[in-house]
């Protein structure tokens, strides 16, 4: 190789390196922010039942979603999924990079942003969450969340919805029903994350597969909030 070229070779590469940089950073602050939301909305009086949180095998956190240009009322947001990587204990997984999008998103409480938890109550609905995208209550059935500390009244609404949904919008929060909405894997967030293309099995059933340092707080907040493992 000659030196023009060699040269030439080298600025490329470092013309390339910045416009990386800002990708990981983007996606390290959506994680911080995952992890502040589902920390806050558990730890709320009349936040996201503990109970339903422990029986909960995955959780979907998207925080400030905000109107798109997808026609009126349109919102679209950006969060992260983990899963408990064995049933009946295990430790979370490494964090799966998400979207969610869709028409009505929000309205109900109102507010220019919001921010959504979603939890995966049983192994069906694993399943969608593997996917690369699905459909709220088309192909999974989802219900909003009961509120407060005590769900023992919540039998109804477990024995027939695969996914709970929580809102939060200028201080008020709710359970609230996302039927419609898409949720989606973020396959260019993850490439910044973990640097490479990967799955999402195998990175929300591997209880081996790495945490990314730019996931541990969110790992460790769940942990926190709801730890199944055994001893």
């Amino acid at each position: 190789m000659s030196a023009t070229k060699a040269w030439i070779l080298i600025g490329t590469l470092t013309l390339s390196i910045p416009a990386l940089v800002p990708a990981e950073e983007k996606e390290r602050k959506r994680l911080e922010a995952c992890s502040q939301v589902i920390e806050e909305m558990a730890e709320m009086p009349e936040g996201i039942p503990r109970d339903l949180l422990d029986k909960a095998e995955c959780v979907v956190v998207v925080p400030g979603v905000k109107k798109a240009a997808l026609g009126v009322g349109g919102r679209l947001g950006w969060g992260a999924a983990a899963c408990r990587t064995a049933r009946g204990g295990g430790p979370w997984s490494a964090p799966l990079m998400v979207s969610l999008k869709g028409g009505s998103l929000g309205l109900q409480i109102g507010g220019e942003s919001s921010d959504f938890v979603l939890l995966v109550m049983n192994p069906k609905g694993i399943d969608h969450l593997l996917k690369s995208k699905f459909t709220l209550g088309a192909d999974a059935s989802v219900a909003a969340g009961p509120v407060g500390r005590n769900a023992e009244a919540a039998t109804d609404v477990l024995m027939h919805a695969e996914i709970l949904s929580y809102s939060r919008s200028r201080g008020i929060f709710a359970g609230i029903s996302l039927e419609g909405a898409s949720l989606a894997q973020d396959d260019r967030g993850n490439q910044a994350i973990y640097g490479a293309k990967v799955s999402a099995r195998e990175l929300l059933l591997n209880p081996a597969r790495r945490i990314p340092a730019a996931g541990r707080d969110l790992v460790e907040a769940l942990e926190r909030l709801s730890s199944r493992r055994r001893g």
